[in-house]
């Protein structure tokens, strides 16, 4: 099935908006999502490979959403008695200020404002997460985001996202005809899966962006990721 995407349709998420109970629930169900259909269990995999006991790491997560995956890492560098210090990077103010108030026990993570394709940081980092983020983006400001993501880390780099499949699309269209029928859910989730690269497309957009050595991989629940090591 060949990928759509039109860049004058915004997920509604993404589009400018004040704090509210859809985007509040919206967030919610994402961070379900998340639990129960595999991006932790991804996370968690390279976490317990990346992460030891005694280590200090300065972390970014871009396009944070609701800052799930930074309280994640952060729960794990503490199970582990590693110290970590998170920016979580989100160019959308409400979606940011939920996230903030979740977050409120998390003092080791930051928020900023800010657009992947235009925001700089003063110094690298050395890890760089970004989730479920690649398919909000054309081709070629993809192959800018992974670019982004590179430059930004100086040791390792984890891209995950839906991989697009007939299974995975019918997957979502059941899952938001029965649990999570929000509009806002629906909506969003079934225009995901649309704009979502495959597996082999993935893999093009990192050679592009210049990646090399990288690992590249599918994961249940229609989830892949890419990533590379510098150490």
């Amino acid at each position: 099935m060949k990928r759509r995407f039109d860049p004058g349709t915004l997920e509604l998420m993404d589009r400018p908006q004040p704090v509210s109970v859809e985007l509040e629930r919206d967030l919610h169900n994402i961070r379900r999502f998340n639990r129960w259909f595999g991006s932790y269990s991804l996370i968690s995999f390279f976490l317990r490979q990346w992460i030891d006991s005694g280590a200090r790491l300065r972390i970014i997560d871009l396009a944070t959403g609701s800052g799930d995956i930074p309280r994640l890492i952060a729960d794990y560098a503490r199970k582990v008695g590693a110290e970590v210090q998170i920016d979580a990077l989100d160019q959308q103010s409400a979606t940011l200020e939920i996230a903030k108030r979740l977050s409120a026990d998390y003092p080791n993570i930051s928020f900023v404002t800010g657009n992947i394709l235009e925001w700089d940081a003063a110094e690298p980092y050395d890890a760089v997460f970004c989730t479920l983020a690649l398919h909000h983006f054309s081709e070629e400001d993809a192959v800018r985001v992974l670019r982004r993501c590179s430059d930004l880390s100086r040791k390792f780099v984890l891209v995950s996202d839906l991989r697009r499949s007939w299974i995975g699309t019918i997957e979502v269209y059941l899952l938001t005809a029965t649990v999570f029928r929000e509009p806002m859910t629906k909506f969003d989730a079934r225009l995901s899966m649309a704009r979502a690269f495959s597996l082999y497309e993935l893999g093009e957009l990192a050679k592009r962006a210049g990646w090399k050595n990288f690992g590249l991989r599918s994961f249940k629940f229609a989830r892949q990721a890419i990533w590379r090591t510098s150490v």
